[in-house]
């Protein structure tokens, strides 16, 4: 065989390659880095062609636009003959595609649809998404979402963000330095422990991280090359997935106690030490003993957020203070029964309480005994004390015992009924109709997503307490008829505050999350509730109008990160609400030199 030598465009330098001149494969192609002539047991080298034009660029999600490649473009950058004749607009292709997502007959179809265009072309993805948010945020959050972890290691196709595991420990700052971005200004990170309300699906839980970065770019405008999706894979304890020969993670139990401490430990610092101190980690369904312990753990020294307890608690609180103005009074005047004593409802209760204290002057403690929780044993009252987990302690007032959610309500009279338990169909009949003898328009709240696990349905409570009750849910419901009139279900959904949230933080440069910043959230977010939402029942504005909901929260929370001295970007902008949208990422295709 003789021995030539090949400059190979990409290597930089000529490359050295001992293969044969005439070696073809089929159609007379020259095998140039001799992978066609290796056997199975050979090595070869991976080339790559980093030059963003011709073939290249048609798989470069960043800079694909498909047929929307002008001539000159097309003349350009080697596309002639790679594309058919045809140049379409963005807007076409948009139709398109909604067109084709809207024959799939099964949600998880239209999250697979989702997915492969995100791959393909990721400006299209987020304009479809932007254009068409009321339609497709079920299909790429929840409830779909939690189908798709369930399922993910049978429609795993192509890796996204990071999946840093065990086999990783001590070597965490090099798997970061292997994402090709350096520039992060958000992580969402999961260990799946507690996925929605479907418990551990371990490695699988890699789709929420993904879904909720999409959210922050669609909803919230960060750039999407400044998001990374990160799962921490420390095992699973469910044995069906364990014995699931399509699980793509470790086939172990799951870490716990120091060996947990340990790694988390590596991960944050490694995190820290590779993008900075102004990195927003957004802590993602983490279980309860986890999440709590590590909000108060790194809550001082990194830029940390947990959606499960602030996002969510954040989200309730605004649709509280906008139902007040349908029910009348203040929040102190009001008495909230939690069904769920969890990263959620233990949130939303010290939110409330915070900004009742905020309100009314008075102690927080105080103001915690206007607040009631039931766990999986009853009422959490004084005697049960001792047993009780920390993040509990707090809400344990003094009280007989109750055993169940019908005798805690009748007890306890609330006027507010929160449930955050993730079980579904817990506000039974009887729940319903007992808040709803005392209360002229009870304010109740189904939570827990996805939609199988919600406490109740739109049309059971609107049934059951005689189309009187303002309600939302978690999950999105469809409006429902009752006595001839229509009621539209809110959605309590934290994808109203973490895109917003997180843009806040980003642009003010926060370098720590401070408690009076979620409630500046929640401030903005009731005050883009309008009249003729609250005529139709609504405590929530519509989804169509998010990106300019999320400018305003963002503002106000930067405002408050500037206010508490958090704040490291200077000077500070004056608009605070324009400089909010000038920041927010744009879909639209760009043209190319």
């Amino acid at each position: 065989m003789e021995s030539t030598m090949k400059e190979i465009r990409g290597c930089g330098a000529p490359c050295v390659l001992d293969m044969d001149d005439a070696a073809t494969v089929g159609g007379g192609v020259e095998d140039t880095y001799g992978e066609d002539r290796a056997t199975e047991e050979q090595l070869v080298t991976p080339w790559t062609v980093s030059v963003a034009s011709g073939y290249n660029l048609l798989r470069d999600p960043r800079y694909n636009k498909g047929l929307a490649f002008t001539e000159k473009e097309r003349e350009t950058h080697y596309l002639r003959g790679l594309l058919p004749p045809i140049v379409i607009s963005q807007e076409l292709q948009e139709r398109k595609i909604m067109h084709n997502i809207r024959q799939y007959q099964l949600p998880l179809q239209r999250y697979m649809a989702m997915m492969d265009l995100q791959e393909g072309n990721e400006r299209l993805f987020y304009k479809l998404l932007i254009d068409n948010v009321e339609e497709l945020l079920p299909i790429v959050y929840t409830p779909t979402v939690g189908e798709a972890c369930q399922k993910y290691g049978s429609i795993f196709s192509r890796p996204q963000g990071l999946y840093i595991s065990l086999k990783e420990k001590g070597k965490i700052l090099e798997v970061l330095k292997n994402w090709p971005e350096r520039s992060i200004q958000v992580i969402v990170v999961t260990d799946g422990e507690r996925i929605l309300g479907l418990g551990d699906l371990g490695c699988q839980g890699m789709g929420i991280p993904v879904g909720k970065l999409s959210l922050y770019t669609a909803l919230g405008g960060v750039r999407p090359s400044a998001c990374l999706p990160i799962t921490l894979d420390v095992g699973t304890n469910n044995e069906e997935l364990l014995k699931d020969e399509f699980y793509i993670g470790l086939r172990q139990r799951r870490a716990t106690g120091q060996e947990y401490a340990d790694f988390l430990h590596e991960f944050m610092a490694a995190v820290k030490q590779n993008y900075g101190e102004k990195v927003l980690i957004q802590f993602e369904d983490f279980a309860n003993h986890n999440a709590f312990d590590l909000l108060a753990r790194y809550g001082t020294t990194h830029l940390v957020f947990n959606d499960d307890i602030q996002g969510t608690a954040s989200v309730v609180l605004a649709g509280l203070v906008a139902a007040l103005k349908l029910v009348g009074g203040t929040l102190a005047e009001h008495t909230y029964l939690f069904l769920g004593a969890g990263e959620a409802g233990t949130g939303i209760a010290e939110l409330i309480a915070l900004e009742m204290s905020r309100q009314t002057k008075k102690p927080i403690d105080e103001c915690r005994k206007k607040i009631w929780l039931v766990d999986s044993k009853g009422l959490i009252v004084s005697a049960r004390k001792e047993s009780l987990q920390h993040f509990k302690k707090p809400w344990a007032h003094e009280h007989e015992h109750v055993s169940n959610l019908l005798d805690a309500v009748n007890a306890i009279k609330p006027t507010v009924l929160i449930g955050t338990s993730g079980k579904g169909q817990t506000f039974t009949q009887e729940v319903v109709e007992a808040i709803s003898s005392f209360n002229e328009m009870p304010i109740i709240l189904a939570l827990s997503n996805p939609t199988s696990q919600a406490e109740c349905t739109a049309e059971q409570a609107y049934t059951w307490s005689k189309g009187r009750a303002v309600f939302a849910t978690g999950s999105p419901f469809d409006p429902v008829e009752y006595n001839g009139k229509i009621h539209v279900p809110g959605q309590a959904n934290n994808a109203y505050i973490f895109p917003g949230f997180g843009l806040g933080v980003v642009m003010s440069g926060a370098i720590r999350v401070h408690d009076d910043m979620l409630l500046a959230a929640s401030e903005a977010l009731a005050q883009q509730v309008t009249q003729e939402n609250f005529d139709k029942g609504l405590i929530y504005p519509p989804f169509s109008n998010i990106r300019k909901i999320s400018a305003h929260i963002a503002a106000n929370v930067a405002a408050k990160a500037y206010e508490l001295g958090l704040a490291s970007r200077r000077p500070r902008p004056k608009d605070l609400v324009k400089y909010a949208e000038s920041c927010m990422y744009s879909p639209i295709y760009r043209n190319y030199r």
